[in-house]
C-alpha cells in the first residue's frame, strides 16, 4: 500500500505539472499569436461615447503614418449595445492631410440582418469592423479623420465607441 500511495502521488504531480506546463504554453501561443495580429497596425484608437451619440458631435483621430511605401488599409470599429434601435448606422467620414480635404465620404454601415441580430462580434456589447478603405497609398504626415453620425435622429442611442484602425496591407492573407 505503501508504494500504491508513492505511484498515486508520484503521478498525481506530474499531471499538475503536465497541466501546468500545457496552460503555460497555451498562453505563450496566444501571446504571440495576439503580438502577430498587430504587427499591421501603425495607428488604432477608441473614442468613448457618452450616453447618447449628439448629431453634432465630431469624433477626432489623428493617426500619424512614418512613410509612403507602403499601402494600408482603414478600419472603423463600431461599438454597440443592444439599446441600439436601428439595423444599420450612417456614418460620415473626412480625412485631411494639413488643411487639405482629401476625401469625404457618406458610409452606410449594415450593423444587423433583417432578424434583428447583430453583426460583429460580442454578446452585451458588439464590435463591428468596417472596411473604409483599402489598398490606399497615403503619403507620411499626420491625417485628422474626422466622424460623425448621420442618422435622422438627434441623440442617438447605443453606440458606446468608435474606432480608427490604420494598417499596413497584408498581401500574405489575401
Amino acid at each position: 500500500t505503501t508504494l500504491a500511495i508513492v505511484v498515486i502521488v508520484i503521478t498525481t504531480a506530474a499531471t499538475t505539472r503536465i497541466t501546468t506546463m500545457r496552460k503555460v504554453l497555451l498562453l505563450v501561443l496566444s501571446s504571440i499569436l495576439l503580438i502577430a495580429c498587430q504587427q499591421n497596425a501603425v495607428y488604432t484608437h477608441f473614442e468613448s461615447i457618452p450616453t447618447t451619440w449628439s448629431a453634432d458631435s465630431t469624433l477626432v483621430f489623428h493617426p500619424v503614418l512614418s512613410d509612403s511605401i507602403n499601402e494600408y488599409q482603414v478600419l472603423l470599429n463600431i461599438r454597440h449595445t443592444d439599446r441600439y434601435p436601428y439595423q444599420n448606422l450612417w456614418l460620415f467620414v473626412d480625412i485631411q492631410q494639413d488643411t487639405v480635404l482629401l476625401r469625404r465620404d457618406t458610409i452606410e454601415a449594415q450593423m444587423a440582418n433583417e432578424r434583428g441580430e447583430w453583426y460583429g462580434k460580442g454578446m452585451s456589447q458588439y464590435t463591428l469592423p468596417l472596411l473604409y478603405l483599402e489598398n490606399e497609398i497615403l503619403t507620411q504626415g499626420e491625417y485628422t479623420l474626422t466622424i460623425q453620425q448621420g442618422m435622422r435622429t438627434e441623440k442617438l442611442p447605443g453606440i458606446t465607441e468608435v474606432g480608427v484602425r490604420v494598417e499596413i496591407k497584408d498581401y500574405g492573407k489575401e
